[in-house]
């Protein structure tokens, strides 16, 4: 089923971003005083009805709700040229097409005005916009920075826009929320239940990079749709941006994030917020696409992601980009050998080379992310474990220290995403440093987890029952997926 869509649109600095966040419940745009922060469509699931207004056993209404850049966002208000003096005006065509696509895509309008600044000239060619284009009808007036009933007089001016008395709200301090989700079930096509809608069946993919590898370039090839914006101008991508798609008769959710550079050239707040998007991004993900670019050596900003995705042990696929550009002069294996040695943390990952623009090798990199998808969520046998691990000490135990020899009495896998495998031993420090690593690496060859990171747990025999074991390998679990 595909959910309705609702497209929030407006000038800069009316609170769309905010708005999205509130509706949603939790922070997705990125919100600034400065204008045009939002470029590209950032988009959320939000249920529209609440328990209260619904039966027990009826399921929520779904519905996608899709901010958008702001009208004008560069040649109306505010900052035009970026920290290395590029003009940004140059993008405000690609933000109106993103604005207009949204409209014309969904089945409500929002159309957002401020009732504390009143009505500009903007607000009524956006208006005339939407009237001409015939989407009149799809619009639901907003007045938002309603922080009060007293406001409410204020904002019932947007009226002389034409598309009827506006609803009050204040996407800061939630006044009017309930009304304005009540206005939007009202206006909602009937097909908006959503019960058949499986979300939990979506592989997730964060596609992380340093600026300008071609992040988005890839996310519309597999979109097959301009979804994004794609800039020669470095840091376009300040969202991280939900792309959702099937490849094959398998849902896929593509994130698109923010290009990196090294944290002492972050130009103000807003690379700040986006740079903690992209990790939150890396850690909702179940795969993640470090995106390399061809035509450039590895950089420190590379190796840095590298660490990242190890701390956070997630499956990853180095996908090498723009590998058209340089494949006559560069030979494969030369070059995956400079990368083991470049990326040493993530030799065991996959890696395929592309084209985005050109849509080369797509197929490769979405098949590789599926396979790695299995491989972490695989459970190993409890038996199958202790026959390996006991074959692997029997070759090689750790050293021993003041005479203590290592023993390990038990080893199961307790959870998965990543695989997580607890081993009770009779002293951990036996087992740090160099001989988990010699352990992790002789368990991808041994067990199906030869692509993906593994995460070990030694814990000392009798503090800690199994069933406390896996009751823990969840709880962390579920902080990285809060975080």
């Amino acid at each position: 089923m595909v959910l309705p869509q609702i497209a929030i649109v407006g000038r800069p600095n009316v609170g769309k971003s905010s708005l999205l966040n509130r509706l949603a419940r939790k922070r997705i745009s990125i919100v600034a005083a400065e204008p045009g922060v939002t470029r590209d469509r950032v988009s959320a699931i939000i249920e529209v009805d609440s328990p209260q207004d619904r039966p027990r056993e009826t399921p929520a209404r779904l519905v996608e709700v899709v901010d958008t850049g702001g009208f004008g966002a560069y040649t109306a208000l505010g900052k035009r040229f970026d920290d290395v003096g590029a003009d940004l005006a140059t993008l405000s065509p690609d933000i109106e097409a993103q604005i207009a696509i949204a409209a014309e895509q969904a089945d409500l309008i929002l159309l957002v005005v401020d009732v504390q600044e009143g009505l500009s000239s903007l607000d009524t060619s956006i208006a005339t916009l939407l009237r001409h284009n015939g989407l009149a009808g799809k619009v639901l007036l907003v007045a938002n920075k309603t922080d009060s009933a007293e406001w409410l007089a204020e904002g019932a001016a947007a009226a002389t826009l034409g598309f009827g008395e506006p609803v009050g709200v204040s996407a800061t301090s939630g006044f009017g929320v309930r009304g304005l989700l009540a206005a939007i079930r009202h206006r909602l096509p009937e097909s908006g239940a959503g019960p058949d809608l499986a979300l939990d069946d979506e592989m997730k993919i964060a596609i992380v990079a340093k600026r300008n590898a071609g992040k988005s370039t890839l996310i519309n090839a597999l979109a097959g749709e301009p979804r994004v914006i794609v800039s020669e101008i470095a840091g376009t991508t300040r969202d991280s941006i939900d792309v959702r798609f099937e490849i094959g008769g398998r849902r896929m959710l593509a994130i698109d994030t923010a290009g990196v550079r090294k944290r002492k050239s972050f130009a103000d707040d807003i690379e700040l917020y986006a740079y903690q998007r992209m990790l939150a991004s890396i850690r909702r993900a179940d795969v993640v696409v470090l995106m390399i670019d061809a035509t450039v050596e590895v950089s420190q900003v590379d190796k840095k992601l590298t660490l990242e995705l190890q701390a956070l042990h997630k499956p990853t696929v180095i996908a090498v980009n723009k590998w058209d550009l340089v494949e006559d002069r560069v030979k494969t294996g030369d070059y995956l050998d400079y990368l083991t040695e470049q990326l040493r943390g993530l030799s065991y990952a996959p890696i395929v080379f592309l084209s985005a623009s050109a849509g080369q090798g797509l197929g490769d990199l979405t098949a590789m992310a599926f396979n790695l998808y299995r491989q972490a969520g695989h459970f190993e046998t409890t038996g199958r474990l202790n026959q390996v691990v006991e074959s692997i000490l029997r070759r090689r135990g750790p050293s021993p220290r003041l005479g203590r020899q290592a023993k390990v009495y038990y080893v199961s896998q307790i959870d998965a995403h990543p695989p997580t495998i607890a081993l009770v031993v009779n002293d951990p420090a036996l087992f740090e440093g160099s001989y988990e690593r010699y352990l992790l690496n002789r368990l991808r060859e041994e067990l199906s987890y030869s692509e993906v990171p593994i995460k070990l747990l030694f814990r000392p025999r009798k503090r800690m029952t199994l069933d406390e074991l896996k009751t823990q390998g969840r709880a962390k679990r579920s902080r990285a997926v809060e975080q």
